[in-house]
């Protein structure tokens, strides 16, 4: 019995030195003169089938472009798509200076904007990158939405406190 409760001390232990380490500011992430780029892209995972093999859909997807169901066509193939941003969680530390970068790879263009930090959408098209800059200044949980293709399309700016 104490040899198993020394076991869980030391795992415990383990652990949160593992998290105090990760709130030390590392090296170019607390410098204000130096700026963390973040790789966004905007995907459509789909996927189909025969109604032979899976029968369609009775109920509807929600509204908006975020969702895309196809009925079945002449040969009995139907399909089912989604927008997203990935990855949809982007992590920062208050006081970093961000670029975001989004390249558009499926949809014609996303008008997108971040609470707080990029209030007026700007767009993605398709074989672009898109750009943001701004410096975490507030922390808290931020969404990221894409105008188009809401509600799907949705992600979540976490900025961690110093």
């Amino acid at each position: 019995m104490t040899r198993r409760l020394g076991t869980s001390a030391i795992v415990l232990g383990g652990i949160a030195a593992m998290m105090l380490v990760a709130l030390i500011p590392q090296s170019g992430y607390s410098q204000a003169t130096e700026e963390r780029v973040i790789y966004l892209a905007a995907i459509e995972p789909k996927g189909g089938v025969t109604v032979d093999k899976e029968s369609f859909p009775a109920a509807p997807l929600p509204k908006g472009g975020g969702y895309v169901l196809n009925a079945p066509n002449p040969q009995g193939r139907w399909e089912v798509s989604v927008y997203q941003f990935s990855p949809a969680t982007v992590v920062v530390r208050q006081g970093e200076r961000v670029a975001l970068e989004i390249v558009g790879i499926n949809g014609a263009k996303h008008s997108v904007h971040i609470d707080k930090y990029h209030p007026q959408h700007f767009v993605v098209k398709r074989g672009e990158i898109g750009r943001i800059k701004f410096t975490a200044d507030t922390p808290g949980l931020f969404k990221i939405h894409c105008e188009e293709h809401l509600p799907s399309m949705e992600g979540t700016l976490v900025v961690l406190p110093r």
